[in-house]
């Protein structure tokens, strides 16, 4: 990076829910916790060794402080994490790594406990044993983001099977949201790639995300098998990253919105514009991450395609696979 040159706002965005004002550690843990008499759950000792769940960790698990730029879950709502994670990652850069890869997961809102699950995970809070997600927060979790994740052409990763979980009347991190109690964050119907604000952190987080990126206009959007279909106009595209794709690509560029055929996106209400146009390869078909609308007097958009050409995105070992 250049001397002097401004680092992106790396802030989760106004979308993401925020859990720091209603949650600590005691109302995420002593919330309606039980311990059933039968271990039912392979609970291990921290303080043990350091073999654990089959894999021999180099030094004993510790109590860290939850960094800033873990942004997944720095404002969780405690500040202590236990290293090794719950998903046998030993060190804090391997799991900002791992851990990065979600963060555009929460802006995405498709689940009120999302942050808590993935944090208890991710950034366990520290105790003298560690204290799993129960199955039941697992599977609601699941049930609402699985299918934004298939949006983007994401599976439900294995390492998140809610059977690995314990039952809810063992110890475990229950759901937090429920109707007895405050009111989550609203749920969004919008389609997930048109879900995002106009923000130079959250322009760059889908960049990284991403296969390609281009500023490009659309010509046509028709509805196919429970899909969106963009065809993109024959007119010069400028490419911001051209990752996977090929020139003959561009030439003839459709893209798709998974299971979007009847979700609103209200930057598709007007075609003649250009659009920022971020997505993915899977499967011989271009999947939408994200579009934005090419507003010339936007400063969050300047500076998140001057960003563009310097900022070297982190390389994830995607959690998703």
């Amino acid at each position: 990076m250049a001397h002097g040159q401004k680092s992106p706002r790396w802030a989760l965005t106004q979308g993401s829910f925020s859990l720091a004002l209603g949650l600590s550690l005691f109302s995420l843990l002593l919330l309606p916790l039980t311990v059933s008499a039968a271990d039912e759950y392979d609970y291990y000792s921290w303080q043990s060794d350091n073999f654990h769940n089959g894999r021999f960790y180099t030094k004993q698990p510790q109590c860290v402080d939850i960094p800033a730029d873990l942004r997944l879950c720095h404002n969780v709502g405690y500040k202590k994490m236990r290293l090794p994670n719950l998903l046998d990652h030993e060190t804090m850069p391997e799991v900002k790594q791992q851990a990065g890869s979600w963060v555009p997961l929460l802006a995405k809102r498709c689940h009120a406990d999302t942050q808590v699950f993935l944090c208890s995970l991710f950034a366990p809070v520290c105790l003298d044993r560690p204290i799993y997600p129960c199955r039941s927060l697992c599977e609601a979790v699941r049930d609402s983001c699985a299918p934004v994740m298939e949006t983007y052409g994401f599976p439900w990763p294995e390492m998140l099977t809610c059977d690995k979980f314990p039952i809810d009347n063992d110890l475990c991190i229950p759901m937090q949201f429920t109707g007895n109690q405050a009111t989550p964050p609203p749920v969004s119907k919008v389609c997930p790639p048109c879900d995002n604000e106009l923000k130079a952190d959250n322009i760059m987080e889908h960049y990284c995300a991403s296969d390609f990126a281009l500023k490009m206009k659309i010509k046509e959007v028709k509805k196919e098998k429970g899909d969106r279909k963009l065809i993109a106009a024959q007119k010069k595209k400028k490419v911001l990253k051209q990752g996977v794709l090929r020139k003959k690509d561009l030439k003839k560029l459709t893209l798709y919105i998974k299971n979007g055929a009847n979700c609103p996106c209200a930057q598709l209400d007007s075609l003649g514009t250009n659009f920022l146009i971020m997505g993915r390869k899977v499967d011989q078909q271009l999947l939408l991450m994200s579009i934005h609308k090419w507003d010339k007097k936007s400063k969050e958009l300047k500076f998140a395609i001057k960003y563009m050409k310097s900022h070297q995105c982190p390389t994830y070992h995607t959690v998703f696979q």
